[in-house]
């Protein structure tokens, strides 16, 4: 560990003898900005990292700030680079829906599915999804790329177009898929949502997730609280909130 690298031996210090003023640890530089990656969200457009993640709105980036642009001709492009803030332009962004655990199609603004041509040129003419619309997005080592159902993978060509010719997937082939979906806010602790807030509204929450609501009436016990308080500080927190809800008739779990 490269850690260990600062620790150096010293010499045994005797009780009484004046060690000197403490130096402080300047480890604070590495706070919580290293917790995770820099968010990679460009004009509230985020990058997607798995599968699972591509939803609604996307927007496909082929280099720095610059996607992938539909034309009214039903060819594609490369858009101009944007902004370090902005966001793709309505052209620039599709409807992506799912058809397997693996395979996509897109929607361009048009209303016209993006699919593939013999010659391997991206086009987006067509009113239906057939085999030439479904699109396989590739993940590797933090990289993704786009499959055509050719089995090659899209790029840019020098004439300008949106092509799929390549067998193998190197820098010319990467892309970001950008979504505009809201994302769900992920705790970075392992506490139960049941778990979050006071004594009170834990108590509440628990309630609401066991009792059976007969009369559809939620039963909380009234009892004091403070005993909660100092099970959670002794780590008897659920134990007591069982114990608690026991007395309540309504609890399916506790009868």
């Amino acid at each position: 560990m490269a850690e260990y690298s600062h620790v150096k031996s010293t010499k045994l210090v005797l009780k009484g003898l004046n060690k000197g003023k403490k130096r402080k640890h300047k480890d604070n530089k590495k706070k919580e900005g290293d917790d995770d990656a820099k968010a990679d969200i460009i004009g509230g457009w985020w990058a997607i990292s798995n599968f699972g993640e591509i939803s609604g709105s996307v927007a496909i980036e082929m280099q720095n700030n610059a996607y992938i642009h539909a034309m009214d001709s039903g060819l594609f492009t490369l858009g101009a680079p944007h902004k370090a803030d902005e966001g793709p332009d309505p052209p620039e962004q599709f409807t992506a829906v799912k058809l397997s655990d693996t395979r996509i199609a897109l929607k361009s603004g048009y209303g016209k599915y993006l699919g593939i041509t013999s010659e391997g040129l991206v086009v987006g003419r067509s009113d239906a999804i057939g085999s030439r619309e479904q699109w396989e997005t590739v993940f590797e080592n933090g990289k993704m790329a786009l499959m055509a159902a050719n089995s090659c993978f899209i790029s840019y060509s020098e004439s300008g177009d949106i092509v799929a010719k390549s067998k193998t997937a190197g820098d010319g082939e990467m892309v970001k898929i950008r979504s505009s979906v809201e994302q769900e806010v992920k705790h970075k602790d392992d506490i139960a949502e049941e778990d979050r807030g006071n004594v009170k509204s834990c108590e509440v929450n628990y309630v609401k997730k066991f009792q059976s609501f007969q009369d559809r009436r939620l039963r909380v016990n009234e009892g004091d609280s403070s005993s909660l308080k100092r099970a959670r500080t002794d780590g008897k927190f659920h134990e007591t909130l069982l114990d608690r809800r026991s007395k309540m008739k309504a609890d399916r779990y506790c009868k």
